[in-house]
């Protein structure tokens, strides 16, 4: 008796305990708290991230899989609370798209300058090919033009675009429902749609040169040349006299005279038969031959020159710029060559040569050659600081503060005449504009922006990450019912047709041209199609950073016009 008593007792305490467990387990899988949301978004991108390291055949999805997974976990039941799902998809969407617009900034501007309109004008020939192909097909399908754009909104993966549209239907009194129904079906696909074009195009039409990352001979990329002054109007003249003798820009930044080194300074008197060492923009390089005379033929631009064994008495030091007083201040108002007798040639910002010229803005970061002798370098170094350890601690508070204005920008609402409802930015186009003009613009108001290339990848890919997972999680639950309905596959096939078909078109076209590398080409696609996740594969997949600066460039006046299109379209033909 004893034994039996024995015996229920443990079966009561180890059935309850196993029950205990049980109710444990479901409560942190399926009972919505905010414990529970984080668990599911991380068993998400654990995975994702997991089978994205796979390769078939060489080829992997990468972070691309966090979305596919989302989507068989939100089929299969699982869920969290829906405000913690759009915040946690906001959130991550808006760090992912501000810290890329922070990454590109430094050289957003100049980009546009030289190639920004042509990368702009390709962008817009994707949309204007799948606006076309979206409107023959909504002709000659039974598919209601409401219906299309929507299909239209999800193939480009651009929600904003959607707001708009169901806007501009709900002004004229029709319904919504369809369009909303056509993106969410279309949505996953068309996220990949872009990966697999791209795809498509490499195996199919890109050449192994095309791979290579071709470089502009822009005013980025300086030149350093050896010249012996033969020139008679140089003879006699100081180095501030002779540059105002002409336009150009460019910096000596040594005087060889006979057996005597010289650091040049602005008061330095030149004469027939010295020779400089010249610094300037690769545009510039004849000019020089001119204005001094004979080029002396020897190659200075190679990196593998030792600058220190060629002058015993001179020393060429990288100095990194980490004084936040001196952050935007110009080169030339901090007087070092008059106050510690040494020149400034370069200035690396990135993977960027600058010349370092007077009017150059210095950044937070900036590494600037400087030539002199070792004591002078010295205390150059002491007032540039040169603090390397401090730029591995990332500005977090410029960061949430860059989030908080790229918001506010996005919620502006900007009138167009005509249209009866306003654009708005959104929470992507907002944040990724004010991340490239804080990048670019943030030094001229002391706003220290700079972080390093491995916490900003870090950053980029949580907020991508995060984004994946819970629109992933979001489009599961209907998909596949969604999908079996009879109009369903049919829309799900003119989506992947709406992304892929322009895609490939122009991207055939551009690489026909052989005007950009294949990495400039998918960040053209890819902003076109406003797909951040399309971007992260093109970076993991190639060399370079090509496809996220022509991403950022293209990114926001394309999804603007996506958004303008929407209600144009809308208005004018329903």
């Amino acid at each position: 008796m004893y034994l039996c008593s024995r015996n229920r007792i443990n079966e009561h305490y180890f059935g309850n305990r196993n029950l205990n467990n049980t109710m444990w387990f479901d409560n942190l899988i399926n009972v919505h708290s905010a414990v529970q949301g984080i668990v599911i978004l991380s068993l998400i991108c654990t995975l994702g991230l997991a089978l994205g390291k796979i390769h078939v055949k060489g080829i992997s999805l990468g972070i691309a899989f966090v979305f596919f997974v989302g989507i068989i976990a939100g089929h299969l039941g699982l869920s969290i609370d829906q405000n913690m799902l759009e915040f946690a998809e906001s959130f991550g969407l808006t760090m992912f798209v501000y810290v890329l617009g922070l990454y590109v900034g430094p050289n957003f501007f100049g980009s546009m300058r030289h190639e920004g309109i042509s990368l702009n004008l390709w962008s817009l020939a994707v949309i204007l090919v799948g606006t076309l192909f979206s409107l023959g097909l909504c002709w000659i399908l039974p598919i209601s033009l409401p219906d299309m754009m929507g299909i239209l909104c999800g193939a480009t993966t651009n929600t904003p675009a959607l707001g708009a549209a169901q806007q501009a239907l709900q002004q004229l009194g029709l319904p919504s429902e369809g369009a909303a129904l056509g993106c969410a079906v279309t949505y996953p696909l068309g996220v990949v749609g872009v990966i697999l074009a791209m795809m498509l195009l490499r195996k199919l039409f890109v050449k192994p040169e095309d791979l290579e990352i071709r470089k502009n001979d822009d005013d980025d990329h300086t030149s350093i040349g050896q010249y012996v002054i033969v020139n008679p109007a140089l003879n006699g003249n100081t180095i501030a006299e002779i540059t105002m003798m002409t336009h150009r820009k460019f910096i000596i930044s040594r005087v060889w005279r006979g057996e005597q080194v010289i650091v040049p300074q602005a008061d330095t008197v030149l004469h027939t038969n010295d020779n400089v060492l010249v610094v300037t923009n690769k545009d510039e390089v004849s000019a020089m031959q001119i204005l001094f005379g004979k080029k002396v033929d020897k190659e200075w631009n190679n990196d593998k020159v030792d600058w220190n064994a060629i002058d015993a008495k001179l020393e060429s030091r990288i100095i990194v710029m980490t004084r936040p007083g001196l952050n935007g201040k110009r080169l030339g108002s901090l007087q070092m060559r008059n106050t510690y007798g040494v020149n400034v040639s370069r200035v690396l910002r990135g993977d960027i040569r600058l010349l370092a010229t007077d009017d150059l803005r210095l950044q937070y970061g900036d590494r600037l050659t400087v030539v002199g002798d070792p004591t002078s370098i010295d205390h150059v170094e002491q007032f540039l600081g040169n603090a390397v350890k401090t730029l591995n601690e990332p500005n977090l508070g410029a960061i949430f503060l860059g989030i908080i204005l790229g918001l506010a920008v996005g919620t502006i609402p900007l009138h167009i005449p005509g249209m009866t409802a306003p654009v708005r930015l959104g929470i992507a186009g907002g944040p990724i504009v004010m991340g490239i003009l804080i990048g670019a613009l943030g030094p001229r108001v002391q706003f220290i922006s700079y972080m390093t290339r491995s916490a900003g990848l870090m950053l980029r890919e949580l907020g991508l990450a995060l984004y994946l997972g819970c629109l992933g999680l979001s489009a599961g639950g209907q998909f596949f019912e969604t999908v079996i309905r009879p109009e369903g596959l049919m829309w799900v096939g003119i989506g992947f047709l709406i992304t892929v078909v322009p895609v490939v078109i122009v991207g055939f076209i551009i690489l026909k041209t052989k005007k950009y590398d294949f990495g400039s080409i998918c960040g053209i696609l890819c902003g076109s199609m406003a797909n951040p996740m399309a971007l992260t594969y093109a970076n993991e997949t190639l060399d370079g950073d090509t496809p996220s600066i022509s991403y950022a460039t293209v990114y926001p006046l394309g999804m603007f016009i996506r958004v303008i299109i929407a209600q144009v379209i809308i208005m004018f033909f329903v």
